[in-house]
């Protein structure tokens, strides 16, 4: 699982310590199923890493004894004022900020989250103290885990346009023809969920996308000789080559624009903390892998 982090800080003396007022956590998913048989869907591995994910950023951030905790932070019981989460439109993305969130802001006990009605009764909060945090729907990013399609999500037609302008040049017409051989070697790996006519350097992502998940979920598949984790290495690097042309080009600007977007949603969230003086300590995204590449 991917997460970037951004911090809002005041260096407070001469030795540079530093109070964290505000954290902003961009974040992608766990493991999944494959995206070419939708719906995708988190895997209980996928759960298990978001989960120990949203852990792991409670015991920097959160925890009374945190190593860097934010300034003015509920340590056990959520705030909502002090904590935004927002996720696409998209199973897989939604259903990982809530396990992520389950993680961060852990149960707290029956007993801890309970109220006394005007009758005397006393309720206590399911799934002991189970802590419900509002998750934000934004449409940036939908149906981005059942597309292959980098710009599958991508509601700007320009950013489109620019990243099929790749599939015409040397490098892609190049490789499509000296990885021909390779791709349809393959073909028996994937059979039932592509078609021989699809096995080439077009479909690199969904094809190294198959295996990999195959690769941590089917025990058999070491078994077959085609497989080696040299191949596995080979499909990555073509994949990655691939989708990293598609998300940028230093001549056509519009095609990173799912980066710049979240360049400048970071930004306003930081300045959102600075501007209510800390009063807005946490913004997680969940969002689409063109946003995560091209941010870059």
């Amino acid at each position: 699982m991917l997460s970037i982090i951004f911090l809002s800080a005041l260096l407070s003396n001469t030795y540079a310590a530093e109070t964290i007022l505000g954290i902003y956590i961009f974040s992608r998913h766990g493991d999944r199923t494959p995206k070419s048989t939708p719906p995708a869907n988190l895997t209980s591995l996928g759960y298990q890493q978001v989960f120990t994910s949203g852990t792991y950023f409670r015991e920097r951030y959160i925890a009374s004894n945190a190593s860097s905790q934010i300034a003015g932070i509920n340590s056990d019981i959520v705030k909502h004022s002090q904590i935004t989460a927002s996720a696409p439109i998209d199973t897989v993305l939604m259903t990982s900020a809530q396990a992520f969130l389950q993680g961060l802001y852990p149960p707290v006990g029956s007993t801890l989250e309970s109220e006394t009605l005007r009758d005397g009764r006393t309720i206590e909060s399911p799934m002991d103290g189970y802590q419900l945090i509002p998750i934000e729907t934004v449409s940036s990013g939908t149906g981005s885990e059942d597309s292959t399609w980098l710009q599958g999500a991508s509601s700007c037609a320009q950013a489109k346009i620019s990243s099929n302008e790749y599939f015409s040049s040397s490098d892609y017409r190049s490789l499509l023809t000296s990885t021909k051989d390779f791709y349809e070697r393959l073909t028996p790996l994937v059979n039932g969920i592509l078609s021989p006519e699809e096995m080439n350097y077009e479909n690199a992502y969904a094809i190294y996308d198959i295996l990999n998940v195959a690769a941590i979920h089917n025990a058999s598949l070491a078994e077959n000789p085609l497989f080696t984790d040299t191949t596995l290495s080979e499909l990555r690097t073509l994949a990655d080559h691939l989708e990293l042309n598609l998300a940028y080009n230093a001549s056509s600007p519009i095609r990173a624009i799912a980066g710049s977007t979240l360049a400048g949603q970071v930004e306003q969230g930081l300045a959102n903390t600075i501007e209510n003086k800390g009063k807005s300590k946490i913004t997680i995204e969940f969002g689409a892998y063109a946003s995560f590449l091209s941010f870059f």
